[in-house]
């Protein structure tokens, strides 16, 4: 159960709030209509984690509108595939944003993130898959995950794998990215018994058709515990890595 539902039982049990004032809270309108967009602010209770922007298709107006909107609401924001100029626009009306350049993420941490036990370790293939395993790692820690990066470890040099099965064996789940012919979530999935996730990326030569090549192998991956999202989608499996780790905390009973 999500802080803010606690906060609203603790206030009934003190008796500074009504059953009914309570449950008007809870089922208030669960989003904010501006009429280019509608703000889903029940999703941080639900989900424990807000809405996210995807910036693409958006005026950097209506960009910062939304975000202005989260963030009254006490919820951290998150807009991903975002340009410098999203960036800016955004830094002229709000304060604490973040730019990560190289992962297309701008951040603003409004609320405190309690970071649970257990571990997620991002891994890539090669160093051109970095964009997205970032936008991977830097989404499971704004959600309160404890992430370790272990990237430019693919199957070409299986030595620099040996290298880090440490940390790979300790991780609670693994989100690993690659491009090419995308194998090494397979062979990971061989060494590693916790879940894994699996990102294929737009990194590839010619007959790799924009990243169709690694999809279609991780999806034939024989390596058990291995689920895959889409093609260059590092928020997804930044998301999914975060709520694995967290149920796991929670006594989830993951692998």
């Amino acid at each position: 159960m999500h802080d803010r539902y606690r906060v609203l039982l603790e206030q009934v049990r003190e008796g500074r709030l009504s059953v009914e004032q309570a449950l008007k809270k809870m089922r208030g309108m669960p989003y904010e209509d501006l009429s280019f967009a509608k703000v889903d602010h029940h999703r941080f209770l639900q989900k424990g984690f807000p809405e996210v922007i995807f910036c693409p298709g958006k005026t950097e107006t209506q960009i910062v509108e939304i975000a202005r909107r989260l963030a009254a609401g006490g919820a951290p924001v998150m807009a991903t595939r975002a340009e410098p100029g999203v960036y800016r626009a955004l830094s002229d009306e709000l304060a604490g944003v973040e730019y990560h350049r190289e992962a297309r993420l701008v951040l603003i941490r409004t609320a405190e993130v309690v970071v649970p036990a257990g571990n997620i370790a991002v891994v890539t293939a090669g160093t051109a898959d970095l964009p997205v395993a970032e936008e991977a790692a830097l989404t499971a820690e704004l959600m309160g995950g404890a992430v370790s990066r272990l990237y430019d470890v693919g199957v070409a040099g299986l030595h620099r794998l040996i290298d880090i099965l440490e940390p790979l064996l300790s991780a609670r789940v693994l989100v690993v990215v690659a491009g090419m012919e995308g194998a090494l979530p397979s062979v990971i999935g061989g060494l590693t018994a916790c879940p894994i996730i699996a990102v294929p990326t737009s990194v590839g030569y010619g007959a790799h058709f924009g990243g169709l090549a690694s999809l279609l192998a991780m999806l034939n991956s024989c390596a058990p515990g291995v689920a895959v999202v889409n093609i260059d989608n590092g928020f997804g499996a930044g998301y999914i890595a975060a709520l694995i780790n967290r149920s796991g905390e929670e006594g989830g009973g993951v692998i």
